[in-house]
């Protein structure tokens, strides 16, 4: 699998806590070695995000990925629920 990240998701990820940036990476590994794991809470959105996949990270903290494929993950967005979804 290879992972990809579009301009905005790197922007998002370096201005969040250190904290939240650690969590994200052990997500990550996570979702690389078994990325069906119930800890993920991963789910396809609708609406405006159609076609975009939410993984949570913590508490309210989610990534937005796209699927290109079976092998490329483009992760796309990184904040909380609120930054997010409005």
């Amino acid at each position: 699998m290879t992972i990809q990240y579009a301009l905005k998701f790197k922007k998002q990820y370096k201005k969040l806590p250190q904290k939240f940036q650690q969590q994200f990476d052990d997500r990550l590994r996570l979702f690389l070695i078994e990325p069906t794991n119930h800890k993920l809470r991963i789910h396809p959105l609708k609406g405006f995000f159609k076609g975009y996949w939410s993984m949570n990270i913590s508490g309210d903290l989610r990534a937005l990925y796209l699927k290109k494929g079976e092998v490329v993950i483009i992760f796309g967005l990184i904040g909380t629920h609120s930054e997010l979804y409005g």
